[in-house]
C-alpha cells in the first residue's frame, strides 16, 4: 500500500529547521519519496495531517526492558520468574513505543527472543536491539550478590536478575563473550568501573584489566559489532576508549581530555541524566538501597556538566535513559533535562540521527529521506520551539507509524492545525 501524507511540516532534524511545503510518499514499510507536490500512484491513499508536524521516531539507545523492578538487588527481584519478567516486558515496551520511541537499544536484559517477539508481531513494542546479558567482573557492577554470598561451582555462569552475567580473567572473557553473540546479541555490553545500583563497588571502582578489555574488542571486531561500556569516571573512560571500546554509557565524570580523546577515536557518548533524577526523587519510597542513594549524588550533580563537556571537544551524543521498574514512565523527561543546556535541534539529534549512527541503521532510520523506514511521529507542534512536546506519556503526539503502519492514530479526532 502507498501513502501520502500531506498538509505537515517536514522536521529536518539534520538542519535543526522546520519545512513546511514538503510531502512523503510511503510505499509499505518504506519512504519512497520526500519532495513538493509529489505524482503518487494510483490508488494511493492521502492522509493530511492538519498541518502537524512530522519528524522521524525517537531512538533511546540505552534502556533495560527486561527490569520491571527498581532495584535488582533486593531478594523479591532476584526471585522473579521469566514468565513474569517477559509479561512485564511487554508492557515496558508497548508504553515505550507509545511515548514515540521507535527503536530502543537495550544494555543488558533483553534478549533474541524478545525481539523476535518484536518482529513476528508477537509483543508491541520499538525496533529492538540486544545484548543479552551485560558482562562484569566478579564484585563488579553486573555482580548483584549480597556480600555474604559464597560462590559455588557454576557461579561464573550465574544469570543476575537476567540483567548479567560474570566472567573473569581474558579467557572466560572471550567465553562469555562469543556466547552471548552466540545467542543472538547485536553488540557486548560490558561493565567497566563502579556503580550506582551495585552494592560492592565505589563509583571509581576501576573494572576489568586492560587485557580483558581488549579482549572483549577483539571479539567483538571479529564478530563484526562492538562493544558498549557502563562507566563513570575520566579515567575510566579513558582506559576502555584507548581499548577500542565504541560507546561509552552514562559518562558523568568525564573531563575535558577524556572528552578531546573520545572525539579523536570516534567513540559515542550516551548520557543517560534522568534515571539519576528520578532515583533521587522516588528511589527511596520505590525501595531502592540505601547504599545505592547514597552513591547517587556522586553522579547527580555533575550530569548535565558533562554534556557540555562533551559538547566543547565535538563528542557525539545519542539518547539514552537507564531507567528500571517503575521509573520507566520517566522516559521522555531527558528531553527536558538536557533542553536545559542544549539546544532542542542538538537534544532531537542525539535521539534521532546520532542513535541511528549507534546502532548502524544511518539512512535507515533517525531520518526521514528515500529509503529509510517509515518510522514517523505526527506532532501537536513543533518540537524545535518546545521539547515539551516529546515529553509525557506520548500525548502531544496525535500519530505513530512503525514501519509504515500506524500504531496511534488520532488524526481524525483531535482539532487540525491551520494550513500553511
Amino acid at each position: 500500500m502507498t501513502l501520502l501524507l500531506t498538509n505537515l511540516g517536514l522536521l529536518d532534524v539534520e538542519a535543526g529547521a522546520l519545512r513546511r511545503g514538503q510531502q512523503v510518499l510511503l510505499n509499505g514499510e518504506l519512504i519512497a519519496e520526500v519532495g513538493e507536490n509529489i505524482s503518487a500512484p494510483p490508488g494511493t491513499r492521502e492522509i493530511d495531517l492538519g498541518g502537524r508536524v512530522l519528524m522521524p521516531g525517537l531512538i533511546d539507545c540505552h534502556v533495560h526492558v527486561t527490569a520491571v523492578r527498581l532495584d535488582l538487588g533486593l531478594a523479591p527481584a532476584r526471585q522473579l520468574t521469566v514468565s513474569l519478567v517477559v509479561a512485564g516486558s511487554s508492557r515496558v515496551m508497548r508504553e515505550m513505543l507509545m511515548r514515540g520511541f521507535t527503536t530502543v537499544r537495550d544494555a543488558g536484559g533483553a534478549d533474541r527472543g524478545l525481539k523476535l517477539a518484536v518482529e513476528q508481531g508477537l509483543f508491541v513494542g520499538p525496533r529492538l536491539f540486544v545484548c543479552g546479558r551485560a558482562i562484569s567482573q566478579t564484585g563488579g557492577h553486573g555482580d548483584f550478590r549480597a556480600q555474604i554470598d559464597q560462590p559455588d561451582p557454576g557461579y561464573l555462569d550465574h544469570t543476575m536478575n537476567g540483567i548479567g552475567r560474570i566472567a573473569d580473567g581474558v579467557a572466560e572473557v572471550q567465553r562469555a563473550a562469543r556466547d552471548e553473540i552466540r545467542l543472538g546479541a547485536d553488540h557486548v555490553k560490558i561493565m567497566a568501573s563502579g556503580g550506582v545500583a551495585s552494592v560492592a563497588d565505589p563509583i571509581d571502582f576501576l573494572q576489568y584489566s586492560v587485557a580483558e578489555l581488549e579482549a572483549f574488542v577483539d571479539e567483538a571486531r571479529r564478530a563484526k559489532t562492538y562493544v558498549m561500556a557502563h562507566t563513570y569516571t575520566a579515567d575510566a573512560i579513558e582506559r576502555c576508549v584507548l581499548a577500542g571500546i565504541r560507546t561509552i554509557e552514562h559518562g558523568n565524570l568525564i573531563d575535558q581530555r577524556t572528552a578531546a580523546l573520545m572525539a579523536e577515536r570516534g567513540a559515542y557518548l550516551v548520557p543517560t541524566l534522568v534515571t539519576y533524577e528520578a532515583i533521587a526523587r522516588e528511589g527511596r519510597a520505590l525501595g531502592f538501597s540505601e547504599v545505592g542513594l547514597s552513591k547517587l549524588n556522586k553522579v547527580l550533580d555533575v550530569g548535565t556538566e558533562s554534556l557540555l563537556i562533551a559538547k566543547a571537544e565535538g563528542v557525539k551524543m545519542a539518547y539514552g535513559t537507564d531507567l528500571l521498574g517503575e521509573l520507566h514512565r520517566c522516559q521522555s523527561d531527558e528531553f527536558r533535562i538536557r533542553g536545559g543546556v542544549l539546544s532542542a535541534a542538538e537534544v532531537i539529534r542525539s535521539a534521532t540521527l546520532v542513535g541511528a549512527e549507534v546502532v548502524g541503521m544511518e539512512g535507515r532510520i533517525g531520518t526521514i529521506a528515500p529509503g529509510a523506514y517509515a518510522d514517523l511521529l505526527v506532532v501537536d507542534g513543533d518540537p524545535l520551539a518546545d521539547l515539551g512536546l516529546l515529553t509525557g506519556q506520548g500525548e502531544h503526539l496525535a500519530a505513530i507509524m512503525k514501519g509504515g503502519a500506524f500504531v496511534k492514530n488520532e488524526l481524525g479526532s483531535r482539532p487540525a492545525r491551520p494550513r500553511h
